[in-house]
């Protein structure tokens, strides 16, 4: 056991007074503060496949010796169940995580997340140089290290493992900058999510440069500094394998350059604009989208053509009407909540076959006869979300006001009285020609009668 508790000392013996607490139902462990009187209590995490470790100061460790093992100490790192490690609201030395990484080569821990930690000083990685680590995703969180910039040797010391990493994630850590020669080393990164930095137009283009990133699948810009759509798209076109693409909550404008050269890459499946501030529609959008989401913005008026959108989200918006669906055939999913839409045209929505999924609560509706059945038409279909009926409220005319369109009567009799009094009249107008046509017949047998008596016989 002294190779699996040599891993576990090394990456969370800190001063205080904590324990671990081991959740054997879900094989996941959680240590805290743990001081030298407590660390035996880090053995009971072994059996655990989630292993976190809050709080403390690494720094005292950094010299710490960590040379090659026996092999009875890597049997036993070999044999370990830990397939994710956590380390939160550490003070980490570079130089101390640099020998450490070493030990992950003998396990099979697939995931390391750092969160809310601080790196410090600076590390010499090329005993890592040529070494494979079973680790597939990184994830960094509000974590405060040196810029990226001008640390370039590290990550080429780090090219064998980088290599073959899935997925990164570096949110909320203050990152301005992604130099090229970086995203050359993610030769098989499949998802990066730098959500909640500092990237500006400028520095994108650099970043993802000719050969940055040649497999990159999913990423998120999310909360950046960006500001130019056409920007983005430019700096974006090298990704040939994108499919899916996060810019939500940037501040973005429509600022095209007349030599402007925005084309999105052909495998650009599912795009998320929501809380960028649009108030008008951004373009060109990706010709083979399949999800667009534009919900929390200041939209009016929407005009798109996606012959292959299946998912459309423009809740929270301004929109008075949905006749942009006639130029999306293939939709799917419809949400539109939260806008000014005061009908829902039946004969409209039906003509869209494969729509399954609709939710349009929080409108202004009017629930005239039409507007009314329309809406309970297409509810009675089974395509409303949960909100029906409950969210779907009548805001004119006066009289239904408030009222929910559910309640609102749209029989033949309320609705089209002339359907039911026409066919009434004509009845009654039949029966009054009838009754005269008898009158006059008995009026005339009568005659008759009268005239055959003064006759005699």
């Amino acid at each position: 056991m002294t190779g699996a508790v040599l891993l576990l000392l090394a990456l969370g013996l800190v001063e205080g007074g904590g324990r671990c607490i081991l959740n054997r139902t879900e094989e996941h462990c959680v240590c805290r503060e743990l001081s030298e009187e407590s660390v035996g209590s880090i053995v009971q995490c072994l059996p655990a496949s989630v292993v976190e470790f809050w709080g403390g100061d690494l720094e005292r460790y950094a010299a710490l010796p960590i040379g090659d093992l026996q092999p009875s100490a890597i049997e036993i790192l070999e044999s370990l169940s830990i397939r994710k490690l956590v380390f939160g609201d550490l003070l980490v030395p570079e130089v101390l995580l640099a020998r450490v990484l070493k030990l992950f080569s003998y396990t099979q821990v697939q995931e390391l997340v750092f969160e809310s930690c601080t790196f410090m000083g600076s590390s010499n990685w090329d005993e890592m140089a040529g070494r494979n680590l079973p680790i597939t995703t990184l994830r960094f969180r509000n974590v405060t290290a040196a810029p990226v910039t001008g640390h370039e040797q590290g990550f080429s010391s780090l090219s064998r493992w980088l290599e073959s990493l899935q997925e990164l994630a570096v949110t909320g850590s203050r990152v301005t900058a992604l130099p090229c020669a970086v995203g050359r080393v993610f030769g098989a990164l499949r998802s990066l999510d730098v959500a909640h930095n500092g990237l500006a137009d400028s520095g994108l283009a650099v970043a993802f440069c000719e050969g940055a990133f040649p497999q990159l699948r999913v990423l998120s810009l999310q909360r950046n500094n960006l500001t130019s759509y056409h920007g983005v798209c430019e700096s974006l076109q090298l990704l040939h394998q994108l499919q899916h693409l996060d810019i939500s909550q940037n501040r973005l404008r429509l600022t095209a350059h007349p030599t402007s050269s925005c084309q999105w890459p052909m495998s650009l499946q599912s795009l998320n604009l929501s809380h960028t501030g649009l108030d008008e529609m951004l373009t060109p959008l990706p010709p083979n989208l399949e999800v667009l989401d534009i919900s929390c913005n200041h939209l009016r008026t929407l005009d798109i053509s996606l012959g292959s959108l299946k998912t459309l989200l423009v809740s929270q918006n301004m929109l008075q009407d949905i006749s942009f669906l006639r130029n999306c055939p293939m939709l799917e999913v419809l949400y539109l909540d939260d806008n000014l839409v005061s009908e829902l045209p039946w004969d409209e929505l039906r003509l869209l076959g494969h729509l399954r999924d609709i939710g349009a609560a929080g409108n202004p509706y009017n629930c005239s006869c039409s507007g009314a059945a329309g809406i309970q038409r297409l509810a009675a279909t089974g395509h409303l979300g949960p909100a029906w009926p409950q969210d779907y409220m009548c805001h004119s005319p006066p009289r239904y006001r408030d009222i929910l369109v559910k309640d609102v009567s749209v029989s033949v009799l309320q609705c089209n009285r002339a359907a039911v009094i026409a066919p009434i009249c004509v009845i009654l107008g039949i029966l009054c020609v009838a009754g005269v046509v008898c009158l006059a017949r008995s009026k005339y047998r009568l005659f008759q009668a009268c005239r055959r008596a003064v006759k005699g016989p």
